[in-house]
């Protein structure tokens, strides 16, 4: 149990380090709770063999509900703009496919792998879409259009509580909304469905 608070605050300090360094990359200034990485994780496809895409992954407290959902860390695949995060996430799921790189160019990302990936079960992003112009995250959901098998879903969280589209959704079909009261500060995660 030490050993756990030990890890969470050395998370919790380097995740404010970072977000000091770069406020609008970073999005918060604390890693997500279990609560909001529960709620996202239950969104996970129902196919085993499907990859997952993580989005922002940061610290990697989502990661964990992921693979706790029963997610095989071999078919998690998460992109982290930020070097420092992505260093700690390949130590943390060394059977993760952690890629240091910008979100937006997930397309390129994704086919330059040693094997190439076509499409995923479903996206988690915890990227802070209200801090980027509205074109911008129109151009990202385009690409998480493309790269979502059919009936793929896109499950995006944001500190915005008030129910309506996320920025760039309006392609997507709304299956759900919640609140995530338990986090620091309260989320609502949006599931879309391609």
């Amino acid at each position: 149990m030490a050993k756990k608070i030990i890890a969470a605050l050395a998370d919790s300090t380097l995740f404010l380090r970072e977000w000091l360094a770069n406020p609008q990359r970073t999005g918060s200034v604390a890693p997500s709770s279990p609560q909001l990485g529960a709620a996202m994780a239950r969104w996970l496809p129902r196919d085993p063999d499907s990859f997952v895409l993580e989005l922002g992954p940061g610290t990697g407290a989502v990661t964990d509900a992921l693979l706790k959902r029963g997610l095989r860390e071999d078919r998690l695949i998460a992109i982290e703009h930020n070097p420092t995060l992505a260093k700690l996430l390949q130590k943390k799921f060394p059977s993760a496919t952690i890629i240091t790189g910008d979100a937006w160019d997930l397309d390129k990302l994704l086919a330059s792998l040693p094997q190439p990936i076509g499409s995923v079960g479903a996206v988690i992003s915890s990227l802070p879409l209200l801090n980027f112009a509205q074109h911008k995250a129109e151009d990202l959901a385009a690409k998480i259009r493309t790269v979502l098998e059919p009936r793929g879903r896109w499950v995006q969280y944001s500190y915005h509580l008030i129910k309506d589209r996320s920025r760039g959704a309006d392609d997507f079909k709304l299956v759900a909304s919640k609140i995530v009261w338990w986090n620091i500060p309260p989320a609502r995660v949006h599931v879309f469905q391609k």
